[in-house]
């Protein structure tokens, strides 16, 4: 029991105090200081230099630092760098009488990372002091970020232009939530069972453009298992032996996740770290899968719209260029040799006999010749000229650039000689030749239809004389 003094009205219209006895126990009596210890946030004074005169318990907790430690210190010199000018100017107004509740800044911790303040802060004019409550909003700040990213990510995802754009843009958006400096992403080859670099940052490690997927490497462990994976020194022994870094450096931690694409794993998204300084964790793995699921989502519409772009101008059994695009590469041929006074060729060419190998042999076969007779095209020009299969049997050479009509004829004589050799197709022997046509800008025409026309004209002469054979035209046409 103890005694409460309480104030009670009376009679006379004034308070006067009473002592009442009551049977609860008396609270605990503690300092004023030890009661401002027992607060979550920082409660502190500083002089009108900001230096520090007293600070609450809170300090180690929120900067690292006890009491102790700040004391005789100005908080512009625990502040970041960055935040200082601006915190000054505040400053100012806060001692000209104009209290701020809710400014915020950046202070640095005394183990190196950065914190985020809130602050309430009152001068008090007659003790010639400021009065502050620092809260800690980091962890707000931090979820204020990551949201903020992943709305970037989205929105990156949608209008990056191409992969090294996006690849570049994610790493930069990531970098601000994760440390990141050594960002690589690694697509897996499936058809030739090979992983493949196509995007990486990494100041020690300067990983081969392609590699196996045994190769040991955290990227390809993620890529094999399918599985995210937090790389630790205590869980590091399987890669270190395999790790190919310069200047002998080998990463201390990293993290890896993969890009799945249904039930298929595409490749790894890849973070690692050489100072030790950064340990990545589970919250940081499935940020980064949210991350891969983004860019995975982007490969595959890239993906989806290549191979469109590619069946729309490629011919699918022979993978040359298809009528619509050897005609376009025409078109901007004869747009260089104009403006550049240059010459170009144009060559026509069927297989004689075809039908009769298809109705002999069967279409499997004819495919098979078709197939043969590309390759053997490829070995005959330039890498700058252009191979076209027109439809059928019939294929179209552009010989781009050429100095004078004999470079045609040259070539010509080349791809007689090759397609006349017999060929070996599913055990069988079959024989056949070419028929071709020449025609040269800008004596025998002056536009792409024109052009082929003669050609295909001059490959029919070819025929009539017993193919296995070539023929120039012989009469220019009218320009046109």
């Amino acid at each position: 029991m103890y005694l409460l003094q309480k104030k009670r009205y009376c009679a006379s219209g004034r308070y006067e105090s009473a002592s009442i006895v009551t049977g609860m126990t008396a609270p605990p009596q503690l300092p004023h200081d030890k009661l401002l210890d027992l607060l979550l946030d920082v409660v502190c004074i500083v002089d009108t230099e900001g230096r520090f005169l007293s600070v609450s318990a809170a300090s180690e907790r929120v900067f690292g630092f006890r009491p102790d430690e700040m004391i005789g210190r100005t908080s512009f010199e625990m502040m970041h760098p960055d935040d200082r000018d601006a915190t000054r100017t505040l400053v100012k107004r806060i001692n000209a009488g104009l209290p701020s509740y809710d400014h915020e800044n950046r202070y640095l911790h005394k183990n190196g990372h950065i914190v985020h303040i809130m602050w309430s802060t009152q001068w008090l004019e007659t003790e010639q002091v400021r009065v502050g409550v620092a809260r800690d909003i980091t962890e707000r700040k931090r979820a204020e970020s990551m949201q903020a990213a992943l709305y970037r990510i989205s929105d990156v995802a949608h209008s990056a232009k191409d992969l090294p754009t996006l690849y570049a843009r994610v790493h930069e958006i990531i970098g601000q939530l994760l440390p990141a400096e050594h960002f690589s992403v690694v697509l897996y080859d499936a058809a030739n069972d090979e992983l493949n670099v196509s995007y990486c940052v990494d100041q020690f490690d300067a990983p081969a453009p392609r590699q196996s997927l045994r190769s040991g490497t955290l990227s390809a462990e993620v890529i094999r298992s399918g599985e995210a994976m937090l790389f630790m020194p205590e869980t590091a022994e399987p890669w270190l032996a395999t790790s190919c870094t310069l200047a002998g450096a080998q990463p201390v931690n990293g993290l890896g996740v993969p890009l799945l694409s249904g039930t298929e794993t595409i490749g790894a998204l890849v973070l690692q770290s050489y100072t030790g300084a950064a340990r990545y964790n589970d919250e940081h793995k499935q940020l980064l899968q949210f991350v891969a699921d983004q860019v995975t989502t982007v490969i595959e519409r890239t993906r989806t719209h290549s191979q469109l772009e590619y069946l729309a101008c490629y011919d699918h059994l022979t993978q040359l260029p298809n009528r619509a695009l050897f005609l376009d590469r025409l078109q901007n041929g004869l747009q260089r040799a104009k403006t550049n006074s240059l010459r170009l060729a144009v060559l026509y060419l069927d297989m004689d006999n075809f039908k009769q190998i298809n109705d002999s042999f069967g279409h499997t076969t004819g495919d098979l010749l078709l197939r043969e007779v590309a390759g053997r095209l490829t070995k005959c020009v330039r890498e700058s000229d252009t191979i076209g299969r027109l439809g059928g049997d019939e294929f179209a050479i552009l010989l781009d650039n050429i100095s004078k009509r004999e470079d045609a004829i040259v070539v010509a004589e080349k791809v007689v000689a090759a397609l006349s050799t017999p060929y070996v197709l599913d055990g069988k022997t079959v024989f056949s030749a070419p028929s071709l046509g020449i025609a040269v800008y800008p004596e025998h025409g002056q536009n792409p239809l024109q052009l082929i026309q003669l050609a295909d004209e001059a490959m029919y002469v070819s025929k009539r004389n017993g193919g296995r054979r070539y023929n120039i035209v012989e009469h220019p046409a009218a320009a046109g």
